[in-house]
């Protein structure tokens, strides 16, 4: 009964980033952008450190505003790089921003007090020590993130969809407003589970969905009950063998992956 109480809040966490993260890991592979994810983490983190040697206390209102500045700046831009520079694809920009930051980072991680432990803990994460503070200002944000998407979600599929039912002027407003919300669901993502836990429920449970269905409906469904199975097992053993909460949820959803693609693959050369 202790351990179940203990890991209630971890498993709560676990809930509420598998719905958020596998609903936007969905549109993240039908446009993709499959490291966008680990750029506006890097960048997130990046503001902090640059925070902290200002004088802004880490987990502070402060240095959140200022580590979700730094985030919404470098979505907008990637939204709209995407529309005036053709000639790079949107991996390279990816891969470009997410390369100067980490570069950054390290830069700084000297002169940050506890540079390398913040660091570790960016990537990692300590979501078994989650509190329920942190769940429920988290939870009023994903809601509100939520409420827009369902408000607009059809033009948002269209948009994943590049379907050509949406005039340009449309494309560009919608695919803004979705890479500002994925930016701020992601800043918020990584202060919970870390840059690696946030990039596997985001990829992973969405991968799955798409062996078995390319309706949108299902793709989600399948998403949230693979995502939900692979961070609950993954917290679980975390717990009763001492594993690294992050790194172990993250081996759990990978070997699930890996899993149904051998099945699949499988059934297919069988038929």
């Amino acid at each position: 009964m202790d351990t179940l109480l203990f890991l209630t809040a971890p498993f709560t966490a676990c809930l509420m980033l598998v719905i958020i993260l596998s609903y936007f890991g969905n549109h993240i592979l039908s446009r993709g952008v499959i490291f966008v994810d680990i750029a506006v983490a890097q960048v997130a983190a990046l503001g902090t450190m640059i925070g902290i040697l200002l004088g802004v206390a880490e987990g502070t209102v402060a240095s959140s505003l200022l580590s979700l500045g730094f985030t919404l700046i470098i979505v907008s831009i990637f939204a709209i790089s995407k529309f005036r520079h053709r000639e790079l694809s949107s991996e390279v920009i990816i891969g470009i921003i997410y390369c100067l930051a980490l570069a950054l980072a390290y830069l700084l991680v000297d002169a940050v007090p506890g540079g390398s432990n913040f660091v570790q803990k960016t990537f990692t994460g300590a979501i078994l020590w989650v509190t329920w503070g942190d769940i429920a200002r988290t939870a009023l944000i994903f809601f509100v993130i939520g409420v827009i998407h369902l408000a607009v979600h059809r033009r948002i599929i269209a948009v994943s969809e590049e379907s050509d039912k949406v005039s340009t002027a449309s494309r560009r407003f919608y695919d803004l407003l979705f890479y500002i919300t994925f930016g701020i669901v992601v800043v918020e993502a990584v202060k919970i589970g870390g840059i690696f836990l946030v990039f596997m429920v985001l990829i992973a449970p969405a991968a799955i969905a798409q062996f078995f269905t390319q309706s949108w409906g299902r793709r989600f469904v399948i998403s949230w009950v693979s995502g939900l199975f692979g961070s609950l097992i993954g917290i679980y053993i975390s717990y009763r063998y001492n594993f690294p909460n992050g790194p172990t949820i993250v081996c759990t959803l990978g070997i699930m992956l890996i899993a149904v693609a051998l099945l699949t693959r499988r059934r297919r050369l069988e038929a």
